[in-house]
């Protein structure tokens, strides 16, 4: 186990997720939300700021769904994957610095940085999940899939601790007040995932084609093999049945993510002390994460998978009844065990399941899905609250994502023999 994580490839595979995870920890889950409702829209109603959040958050996973699969297949062709994630990569980091300078009020270039960021972010996790089946072989993917997702909770929360102090005490810092030392923080996000983004771009080497193609004519035959896929992709019945039952619980999973402090101060609560959930669930889900890799190995992927669910949905319908400050710190921890337990057997699960030659572009499929479910729960939960002018309907609206999902999860089976038959009928 040691030797295989500490694999070069292995190890600077899992610190992109390290690298990445400081964006949707620091300012996704944390910051933006918070700074966007008390200092970008000052003077706003809450549920107006929400739902400029959930819309944000649902043209940038737009966005990036679209382009995904069209994304992967060039890549694939071209041999491109890992400058594509440098291409987005890029963009995430110079529009995460951005935010440090936009001033108070001007929630609309907040929100434009933040989309742009979002799909840099967004787009990156595209290539880099496709990666993992060049860095692993099939029977270590449970593992690498949650060491990286495990290594990425300890990058974001030793980060954003540290975020969290400034917040705290910016006199110690050199810093003004608790604005400064957020603006600050979005600016050494950008430093931090620019940094240890390197060793990914030294060490992973993707599995290229035979004939590596030029940009333009990888472009023309990625549109070729893209609409080759859509065609025959009824071959792949396993696999398009998983992609289904991912869009649904991811869904789920997105929302909580991106919604969850905003839902907590919609409730009245201090941000501090949502703060300091966000932190719990962060260090709860590294060793949790690492967890589920074993469980994947043990009980099976799909079993590790509909035991998250299952505790997701049960957390979801709870959180409509939500009333003190300690039962949130106490589903924080409930969530924190079992999201990166979710997040890393899905990408695993998938990779079984996925053509060796065409991971990028199934990959993008697999990308598509879970943006596209982040379009629809954002902005549902957005839409609820303002129409009910209740956000406990809008979480409770969520728990039946996770049951759509884990009921069709349930008929998906483990046919990588299938997978690969299909790929040759395809081909044929």
């Amino acid at each position: 186990m040691a030797s295989l994580l500490l694999r070069r490839p292995v190890l600077a595979f899992a610190l992109y997720d390290w690298a990445n995870s400081a964006f949707a920890t620091t300012v996704m889950a944390g910051f933006f939300p918070v700074f966007l409702k008390q200092y970008w829209s000052a003077g706003a109603d809450p549920t107006v700021s929400t739902f400029r959040l959930g819309v944000g958050n649902s043209i940038a996973s737009l966005g990036i769904a679209v382009l995904a699969p069209l994304l992967g297949a060039i890549a694939d062709r071209g041999g491109a994957r890992v400058k594509l994630l440098v291409v987005f990569t890029g963009l995430g980091v110079a529009m995460t610095a951005a935010l440090f300078w936009v001033d108070k009020g001007n929630w609309p270039l907040a929100i434009l940085a933040y989309v742009l960021a979002a799909v840099g972010f967004q787009g990156g996790m595209t290539f880099y999940d496709s990666l993992v089946v060049d860095v692993a072989e099939p029977h270590e993917l449970d593992v690498v899939s949650a060491y990286g997702y495990a290594l990425g909770y300890l990058g974001g929360g030793l980060l954003f601790a540290v975020n969290v102090a400034m917040t705290l005490s910016p006199a110690t810092f050199g810093l003004a007040d608790a604005a400064q030392a957020v603006r600050v923080s979005f600016l050494s996000v950008a430093i931090w995932w620019a940094v240890f983004t390197i060793p990914l771009l030294v060490f992973v080497r993707e599995r290229r084609p035979v004939k590596p193609l030029g940009p333009l004519a990888a472009f023309r035959a990625g549109f070729g093999e893209l609409a080759s896929t859509l065609k025959d992709i009824r071959h792949y019945r396993p696999l398009v049945l998983f992609l289904a039952a991912y869009w649904l619980y991811i869904d789920g999973v997105n929302t909580i993510i991106k919604m969850a402090v905003d839902y907590g101060l919609s409730l009245g609560f201090e941000s501090k002390n949502l703060i300091t959930a966000l932190l719990l669930t962060q260090f709860v889900a590294f060793p949790a994460a690492l967890a589920f890799g074993r469980i994947g190995e043990r009980l099976g992927t799909r079993t590790g998978l509909l035991l998250g669910i299952s505790v997701y949905f049960v957390t979801t319908l709870w959180g409509y009844f939500l009333d003190t400050v300690t039962e949130f710190y106490l589903m924080a921890v409930v969530i924190g065990l079992v999201q990166g337990g979710v997040q890393s057997l899905s990408r695993s699960f998938y990779g079984r399941l996925v053509p060796p030659e065409k991971s990028g572009e199934f990959f993008g499929f697999f990308n598509m899905m879970g943006k596209f479910a982040a379009v629809i729960g954002p902005a549902l939960f957005g839409w609820v609250g303002v129409v009910t002018g209740s956000p406990r309907l809008a979480i409770m609206s969520i728990a039946l994502l996770f049951a759509a999902g884990g009921l069709l999860l349930w008929f998906v089976r483990e046919t990588p023999a299938a997978s690969a038959a299909a790929s040759r009928q395809a081909a044929e």
